[in-house]
Order: structure tokens, then sequence, then C-alpha cells
């Protein structure tokens, strides 16, 4: 633009004239403000910054606030600039005017004060000015109204609080000073505080990612897998790192999960993997979950597999009869006699006999034929719900025969009745014996056939062992035996029985022996107070009124499982004694 004094050609943002110095009446700042209007006055750019574990960071760009701040500050500037010119053209100096005052004392005291106003050039406007602003200064409130001016030179006695006059130069020589040091000190504690503060929000801020850090899931951390139980089952817990809200699938298991708290929580039973296996199953087994990361937008990600190993338990399996793995018997018929966990599947030498498992009880009795060949080998294996295979190998001895004899297949091994009649067949023109209590013997078809039959008597309750010779001239005899538990119905059994009172406990002690050689039956009733067996299964209880006294030991025959601390009313028949106890064995059993 061009200034108004000299005439010289000046760009519109300088404030002064570059030839003179004069003032430019056009304030080329304000020339500007229409960009003001122009700037978003709403919050500064935003970066969004998302790190490899999906965290979201909206902080603003430091630049951006470093620009607005230093906008700000030019804005005020101006601003300042703008009322100072504005004071210094109201003042009366730039109006040309000069004001003067006087104060006279008149005669009898009085205060009489003058004021003149004239008119001065614009140098001497200047030199006033500057005396002015020399010796006075002004002071403005917060609305910048200017106070009553006040003078450099009084300065006031902290002690006396009174007025000390000073020259010019030593005021100003002892004050400035004084000023610019507090200042500095001012400054100086600024700075202190300001670093205190830039130290505490870096150490928060840093903290903060550390621990933000640590709270964020790691997906390529392994896995923890921990073995539990699942429905009284063998099982495994595995927790997968993941951010809340995302599904893990698993595809061994088509299933997906939830992650939650920073993990998705699987727990697989172990006989998940062998279930529908129809090999042969190991010890263990290595097993691999495959897993995938699926965001809400669908995307999967595959995530490192997780390999573990478990534990398959064998199938459970118990011999109950006969007593051990290895028997010599003497009978073509043989029962053995197994439990195992209803549902099983059991084979014997290779023959299926899932069907005669109690589902209940889980027994299963296999009336085994065994030849006069020495070992017979029966084979029993079992494969039981979330178990592998287990198998046992019964072997029946029989001695070789050089003359047959065998009982008729289906010969029973229990039986209600006293008297049972027995098929059984030798070698044609052999002479046969019945060695235990029989009637009725029937060898008419004997030297032809080689077959005879006998009626069994049973003259005592329990096993009762039927035993027959046959004789060959010129060869060895042979000889078959065969057990029998005889017990009489309940109807018959229990109405036979007496009470062990304290005369009849006393009587039984005293006639023991022969109360056995017969079989007297007694009701038993009490508590059981502990186990001596658990295979047979004998306990102890007390059968006197208040279940104190009285003890009988008490073999169980019957089909009830006894439990230590129940009430229970046995039906026995007397045996012999034990630890100068009654010894009585148990066929029925009645619960309270």
């Amino acid at each position: 633009m061009k200034c108004p004094e000299c005439g010289q050609w000046n760009r519109a943002s300088m404030p002064h004239c570059t030839r003179c110095g004069a003032p430019l009446n056009i304030d080329a700042a304000s020339r500007l403000e229409w960009k003001d209007s122009l700037r978003d006055e709403g919050q500064s750019t935003a970066y969004i910054r998302v790190d490899e574990f999906g965290s979201e960071d909206r902080t603003p760009d430091s630049r951006d606030v470093l620009a607005r701040e230093m906008q700000e500050l030019k804005i005020r500037k101006r601003e300042g600039e703008s009322r100072k010119q504005k004071m210094l053209e109201h003042s009366p100096g730039a109006r040309g005017i000069s004001v003067e005052e006087t104060e006279k004392t008149g005669p009898e005291g009085e205060e009489h004060r003058t004021i003149r106003m004239k008119r001065v050039s614009p140098e001497g406007v200047a030199a006033e000015r500057e005396a002015e602003i020399r010796h006075r200064v002004r002071y403005m409130d917060d609305t910048g109204t200017f106070l009553e001016p006040r003078s450099y030179d009084p300065v006031y006695d902290r002690d006396t609080e009174e007025r000390t006059p000073y020259s010019f130069a030593s005021s100003l020589g002892n004050r400035l000073p004084s000023r610019a040091r507090r200042r500095r000190k001012i400054l100086r504690v600024f700075g202190v505080l300001l670093l205190i503060a830039a130290l505490g929000a870096g150490g928060y801020y840093t903290w903060r990612y550390f621990s933000e850090r640590r709270t964020v899931p790691d997906y390529q951390s392994a896995a923890s897998v921990t073995a539990t139980m699942m429905d009284d089952l063998a099982a495994h817990t595995i927790l997968i790192p993941g951010e809340d809200g995302n599904q893990i699938y698993i595809r061994e298991l088509h299933a997906s999960y939830v992650v939650s708290d920073g993990f998705a929580t699987v727990q697989v039973a172990d006989h998940t993997w062998y279930d529908n296996y129809e090999g042969t199953l190991e010890e263990t087994m290595d097993v691999t979950l495959t897993p995938f990361l699926k965001t809400a937008a669908g995307k999967q990600t595959p995530l490192e597999p997780i390999t573990y190993t478990i534990f398959i338990p064998l199938s459970p399996i118990t011999l109950d009869s006969p007593d051990s793995l290895r028997t010599e018997v003497a009978t073509t018929m043989s029962t053995i006699q197994i439990t195992v966990r209803p549902g099983s599947r059991v084979t014997v030498n290779g023959v299926d006999c899932s069907d005669t498992v109690s589902s209940e009880t889980g027994v299963m009795s296999y009336n085994a034929t065994v030849q006069p060949i020495g070992d017979n080998v029966f084979e029993i294996r079992v494969r039981s719900q979330y178990c592998r295979d287990n198998a046992i190998s019964v072997t029946l001895y029989r001695a070789p025969q050089e003359i047959p004899l065998d009982l008729a297949v289906g010969t029973y091994g229990t039986t209600y009745q006293k008297v049972m009649k027995v098929s059984a067949t030798t070698l044609p023109g052999a002479y046969v014996e019945v060695n235990s209590p029989y009637s009725d013997l029937d060898i008419t078809s004997l030297d032809s056939t080689g077959k005879f039959t006998f009626n069994a008597v049973f003259d005592h309750i329990g096993n009762n062992t039927i035993s027959i010779t046959a004789s060959y001239p010129g060869r060895k005899p042979s000889v078959v035996e065969h057990t029998v538990y005889y017990v009489p119905p309940a109807n018959e059994y229990t109405v036979k029985a007496w009470p062990l009172s304290a005369e009849g406990y006393s009587e039984l002690l005293s006639n023991l022996a022969y109360r056995a050689s017969y079989g007297q039956v007694y009701v038993v009733t009490g508590v059981v107070q502990y186990s001596v067996s658990e295979k047979p299964q004998m306990v102890v209880i007390n059968t006197s009124e208040d279940g104190k006294s009285q003890p009988v030991l008490v073999q169980n025959y019957s089909r009830t499982t006894w439990e230590v601390g129940q009430y229970y009313r046995l039906y026995a028949d007397a045996y012999s004694t034990y630890n100068s106890m009654p010894w009585l064995n148990a066929r029925y059993t009645y619960t309270k």
C-alpha cells in the first residue's frame, strides 16, 4: 500500500513505512481476519492408530495442537496491538492537548488547584509522551480500563509503611533489577513445575502403555491345557487367548467358543477322541486341536495347533469265580463269573456274550465246558464305554482221562430243590460208582451207550459236591466232581430261623459245632459295624438290642452287597467260629 506521509509503496503486511517509518493507517492483520472465520474451531485432527492386536488409539496430532496454539497467540497479539493503538489515540497527548495542574495555598491555609490546557505541536506531544512513559506507569484492570497513574519514585518501607523519596535513577536502579530477579525466579519455578508435570505425564503414559500391553492377549502364545473331570470322566480344559467378543472355532470339534476375559474356554472329554475307534488302543494317545480365530467380519485366521496327550483307562473287570486264574477241576461244566461295568461288550474265546451281562450289577456267569485234556484256556475280553480293551485268561485244568466220564451238558450249578436228577456218560461196559449221597441209580443203558442217571441228594445248605468214579479193566479210573449250591426257597428257609436273643446267642456259642452240622438257620438283625473281607464279603454285626454286644461274623451269599453303617435283617445258617464269634452264612438279605 502507499504511505500517506511520503508516498512510498509498501507491502500490505508491513505495519510501518520502510522509508519514513510512519505507521500505516490500514492494519494489515485486519485484512486477514476473513481467514479466521474459515478456521475449524472443533477438535483438531485425530489420528486413529491400530496396532497389531487390533487396539485403537485416537490421539490428536501434536502438530495440530501446536499450530492451533500459535494461531491463538497471533490473534491475541493482534488484539493487543489494536487495543494499545486505541488507548494512544484517546489519550490527551494524542489530540495535541497538554494538561497542566497547579496547586496553591491561600492565606488561610486553603488549597487551590488550577488546571490549564493548551495545544502543542506533534514534536511536543511525542516528547511529553516519552517523558510520561519514563516517569509514570499506567495500570489497567481486567477490562482494559486505566487505573490511577503511579510514579516509579515513591518506595514504601516494609517496616514503617512510610513514603521514602528516591530519585528516578535510584528508584529505577533499585526496583527494575528486583523485578527482573522476581521474574526470573518465577520463570524458573514455572519451568521446574513444567518439567515435573512433563516427567509425570511421561511416566503415566509409559505405565499405561506397558500395562495395556500386558492385558492385550497374545494370539501367538501357547494355549494352556489342564487335566480336569467332566461328568465324572477324564477330560482336559484348554484356555485359548483372544480378544473379548471374538470367536475361536475348533475344526475337530465342529464348534465355536466365545472369548471372555481374554480366553476362550474349551473342555473336551478324553473319550471323544476314541469313542468310534475300532482298532487296538494304546495306553496313551496324542491328540491335536486346530483352532481358527473368527472376527466379527467373518474372517478366519488359523492359530497355532494345540497338541496334548491323553491317557486311556482299561476296562474294569473282576474275576469272582474261580478264586484264581488257574484252577484244577474234575467236572465237565465249570462256572466262570466276572463283574464288569454294565453295558460292556464281553467276548469269551471270540464269542460275544454281552447279552448275559446284568444291566444293573454288571455280573456275568459263563458255563465253561472243561475237557479232560489238561489246560482249558478261556480268554475273556472286555470293552467298556470310554475305556480301552482289557483281557484276562482263565485256565481250568482237568486231568486227562483214560476212561471218558462226563456229566450231561446243562447240569445245574444251583438249585432250590433238595433232590436233583443227574445224567452222565462214560465208556460202555465200564463200572460206575456214585460217591456222594444219591438215590435211584439207573445203569440199564450203561453197557450199550455208556449213559446212566441218578438222583443227587443234598444233605446240607450251601455247596454240595456230586462225585462219580468210572472203572474199566486195564485202565486208570476216572473221577468227576460237580459242585451244586443248594439253598431252599425263602418261604421254606426263613421259617426255620431262630432269633439271636441273649439266650439264643449263648446257646449258639455253646453248641456251635452241632448247630453247624445240619445248618441251623438264624435271623441276624443290626447295623454293619465293620468289614472283614471284600471278596468274599464278610462283615461283623452286633445283634444285641442296643447294638453294642453279641457280635457275629456273617459271610454274604445273597445277591445284595452290604454297606458299613447300614441296618439289615439277614437269614443265615451256622457254619463255624471266627475270633471267638459265631460264623454264619447269609442266604437272604432284607433292608429296613
